[in-house]
């Protein structure tokens, strides 16, 4: 506490956030290693006596220990629910003042760890994105920061574990730009620019300074090809759509079942088989991704039931488009059988895969092109990347930074780009915030929206009216009015539920004639509410709600029942004042 009464005497916040954030890029530099550092030691243990030219029955069991295990860690260790990484991030900052509980600084670097080490078929950067957040919101927290600078050290966290796991600085910092919708302005670029900085440094030193990816531009891109990129960016751009909506329908279908036993059954079932099938679907799968960007087509089938096929053309050109299909189908399972880990690689390694197998087969279909397979193989990792994250330019320099292609930076912009505008017809959100989206939880970089998600209906509903029953005479409905301040009474039964309501305009011309002060009830003169806004509305569905009926108050219910009012002055004071906080530079 002393350190942080110095600081708060001596020293502006606006300032120490850059200290932090070198504080915050330095110790989730740390974590992407760790958490790198585990998942080979797991893999390699385990995969150590594998065969490549047998199929290898031990894939049938190992998803399925490793999602058991991160099953129990979760639900006796951790004891949250830590999966979509990314996606909580978004939450936290949308909907808890970008604070997050310092459990989730270990706990999915341990479970994607295991998850990934035992072949599930996810990616660790989703969980460093979480972990990083969470080591950014509680070094924050420790320090007692403002919200807005909490928000934008969570932003830190993510860049820096994005930077220090791809070795990609500026990648980091736009992933934080564009998926977590962090503001650009002056005020944000340098801190991000620090932590991811900070955090790849220390991948290259513990590292080196060699690419992700193995990448050498042996055959250069010519200007005649781009009908060729041009086809692709739409292609990966369906692939996308492909992607996020069997993504999406397959997280649906994984909630509906209530048994943890069966989740694991079923999900490590599905799982289990599909990496028994097609080796590459086990863990991350960038072996396949550098033995393909190698030349080492063959290598595809390794260890498994089709390596007696490998020098036939056409089955690899058929074994690689299934596993583009199948991916999301292994992706899903995992998560939805419990497992922890993000779709961040399993995009990127479905576009390796389904650029590869573009030019592939155009190259034996004897029509007189060649294209490179390499070449269009980190393509389509831009491609599909650009359109599962709605993310073009992250996705650019993350597949140039890691690949050490900058050469092919024209085509990658046309793939991003186009893959981007393709998806987009069809899906507003990425896979990230279109969970939040439905639930109108998603704070965007549009102001008025996000003002709307940061308001919340429950602190704006007014419980001071006077509420009155239909069996109530006119005398003391009088009655009531001369004891209240308010204009508007709702009127509920005896079960509390909302029946009515009376305006004291339409009441004025027959409030002061005693002489029907017994004979009238409020029953004979209460009016239907426009409309009601339900206690679990959004924001936006209530300001639309408001827009529809032009009304100034509108009655707020719970299944019915009568919870308060709310008004659309309280609602303009309010954003008028969450405004000025969030536009506060």
């Amino acid at each position: 506490m002393r350190v942080v009464r110095w600081r708060e005497r001596h020293i502006r916040e606006e300032r120490f956030i850059y200290v932090l954030a070198l504080v915050v890029g330095l110790v989730c530099g740390l974590a992407a290693q760790l958490l790198k550092t585990l998942i080979h030691l797991i893999s390699g243990f385990l995969n150590a006596h594998l065969s490549a030219t047998t199929a290898n029955f031990t894939y049938l069991i190992y998803p399925v220990v490793g999602i058991l295990i991160v099953t129990l860690f979760v639900k006796y260790v951790v004891k949250d629910n830590i999966s979509h990484g990314v996606t909580r991030v978004l939450y936290a900052i949308s909907q808890r003042k970008s604070r997050l509980k310092k459990k989730n600084m270990y706990a999915s670097l341990v479970a994607s760890s295991i998850t990934i080490g035992f072949g599930g078929s996810v990616g660790a950067e989703g969980p460093i994105v979480f972990t990083g957040a969470a080591i950014g919101s509680n070094i924050g927290q420790a320090f007692r920061l403002s919200p807005k600078l909490l928000m934008l050290l969570v932003g830190c966290g993510a860049a820096a574990g994005i930077a220090g796991i791809f070795r990609a600085p500026i990648a980091g910092m736009l992933f934080t730009l564009e998926v977590l919708m962090i503001d650009f302005t002056g005020a944000t670029v340098m801190p991000l620019l620090i932590a991811s900085i900070t955090g790849a440094t220390v991948a290259y030193i513990t590292e080196g300074y060699n690419a992700e990816f193995f990448f050498s531009q042996s055959e250069p891109f010519y200007t005649r090809k781009i009908p060729y990129v041009i086809l692709l960016g739409i292609v990966t751009g369906f692939i996308s759509l492909y992607f996020t909506r069997m993504m999406m329908r397959m997280e649906g279908l994984f909630r509906k079942i209530k048994q943890t036993w069966l989740k694991i059954i079923t999900g490590g079932a599905i799982l289990a088989s599909l990496i028994f099938l097609f080796p590459p679907l086990y863990g991350e799968g960038y072996g396949a991704i550098n033995n393909l960007l190698e030349g080492n087509v063959g290598s595809i089938v390794d260890g498994s039931l089709f390596y007696i096929d490998r020098d036939s053309v056409w089955f690899i050109a058929l074994y690689i488009a299934l596993i583009v299909l199948m991916k999301v189908f292994a992706t899903s399972a995992t998560n939805g059988a419990g497992g922890v880990g993000g779709t961040f690689a399993p995009s990127l390694f479905v576009g390796a895969m389904a650029g590869f197998a573009f030019a592939f087969i155009l190259n034996n279909l004897d029509i007189g092109i060649h294209i490179s397979n390499k070449n269009f193989a980190l393509m389509g990792m831009a491609g599909v990347m650009a359109g599962v994250m709605h993310a073009p330019l992250m996705a650019i320099f993350l597949t140039a930074e890691m690949t050490g292609g900058y050469e092919l930076f024209l085509p990658l912009l046309i793939v991003s780009a186009l893959s981007y505008m393709t998806i987009k017809i069809f899906e507003p959100y990425s896979i990230y915030s279109m969970r939040l989206a439905q639930k109108g939880e998603l704070m965007t970089n549009e102001k008025d929206q996000a003002v709307l998600t940061l308001l919340k209906i429950d602190s704006l509903i007014e419980r001071d009216c006077h509420v009155v029953h239909p069996e109530m005479t006119l005398k003391e409905m009088v009655d009531v009015i001369s004891q209240s301040h308010r204009n508007i009474f709702p009127v509920t039964d005896a079960q509390g539920t909302l029946v009515g309501m009376v305006l004291l305009d339409d009441i004025r011309n027959i409030m002061f004639r005693p002489d029907l002060y017994r004979k009238m009830t409020v029953s004979r003169f209460m009016m239907m509410p426009p409309a009601r806004i339900e206690v679990t509305d959004s924001m936006e569905n209530v300001m639309n709600t408001f827009d529809k009926t032009n009304a100034w108050n509108l009655p707020v219910v719970s299944d019915g029942k009568y919870v308060g009012l709310v008004s659309k002055s309280k609602i303009f004071n309010s954003y008028r004042r969450v405004l000025r906080h969030y536009s506060d530079d």
